[in-house]
């Protein structure tokens, strides 16, 4: 499979995206489309898709927010979804209807050539906070938007706000070391949790009206399927997934019952609703 050529500080990125880390992701496709659901129509009703519109998802993943966009912008609209990932585009192209105005590009939108003031709008679901240079990535980016485009984007707020996360991942603690400590910059699912932060970014690449809502949701790991199938779940792709990897199968065990033991006390009949905190992000292109 074919692997992108980018930014050269965004080249562990591109690796793990491409390696056993977003195969899993590939894999966990179905589910995770489901699970994220939530999030992704926060998104589309923030960003307010319009037909005819010429739309750039980045980070598209799989495809489910670039299919959900191609619905909205059709018939005479078109989205771009850009990505990375070798196996999540697999799916992506896999997945979108063939009559639907959508395709998709495995490349690093931090050097990708986009067409100049080509596009509407910018959004993403969880796509942006990978990036090496972020003011960088988004200054390519606001270049690809027309004068009266717009951005929007979700990412996730403090870990401490995000049960979802962490709530498994502290279950874990309590049989491996904890991993790595990131920097508050660092590329990541935190990376962007910081308002100061963000504003600070996408007013250095030239945006103007930067707005950030705090979301709350609760998000069902279990989807509506039992306990069993929330442990499972975490487990497959995640930061609780990550801290064992490598551990014998004696502590993946204990670590097991032990994250059972925890989303149980969250647990409502066959689902197990996790709380979990995002910021939706809007911005004018100038």
């Amino acid at each position: 499979m074919d692997t992108p050529q980018g930014h050269e500080e965004n080249a562990d990125q591109i690796a793990y995206w491409n390696g056993p880390g977003g195969q899993r992701w590939a894999d966990r496709q179905a589910a995770q489309d489901i699970l994220l659901k939530p999030i992704a129509d926060l998104l589309i009703d923030r960003a307010k898709p319009k037909t005819g519109e010429r739309v750039i998802d980045v980070g598209c993943g799989s495809g489910a927010t670039t299919i959900a966009f191609g619905h909205k912008v059709a018939p005479s609209g078109h989205v771009f979804g850009i990505d990375v990932s070798g196996p999540m585009l697999e799916r992506a192209r896999q997945s979108a209807p063939k009559d639907l105005p959508v395709d998709f590009a495995l490349a690093d939108a931090t050097v990708y050539p986009f067409d100049p003031e080509s596009f509407d709008l910018l959004a993403s679901r969880f796509g942006v906070m990978f990036f090496a240079d972020p003011a960088l990535s988004f200054t390519n980016l606001r270049k690809a938007l027309r004068p009266s485009g717009r951005l929007a984007f979700a990412c996730w707020r403090e870990p401490r706000e995000n049960p979802f996360f962490m709530a498994p991942l502290q279950a874990v603690y309590k049989h491996v070391p904890k991993l790595p400590p990131q920097g508050p910059e660092d590329p990541g699912p935190f990376a962007f949790a910081s308002e100061a932060r963000v504003n600070r970014i996408l007013g250095a690449a030239g945006f103007a009206g930067i707005a950030m809502e705090p979301c709350n949701l609760t998000l069902d790991v279990a989807l509506g399927r039992g306990l069993e199938a929330a442990v499972q779940s975490a487990f497959e792709i995640g930061p609780a997934s990550r801290a064992l990897e490598g551990h014998p199968p004696e502590t993946r065990a204990a670590a097991t019952n032990s994250v059972r033991e925890v989303l149980a006390t969250f647990a409502k009949g066959d689902t197990v609703p996790l709380p979990a905190s995002i910021w939706i992000v809007t911005a004018r292109a100038g």
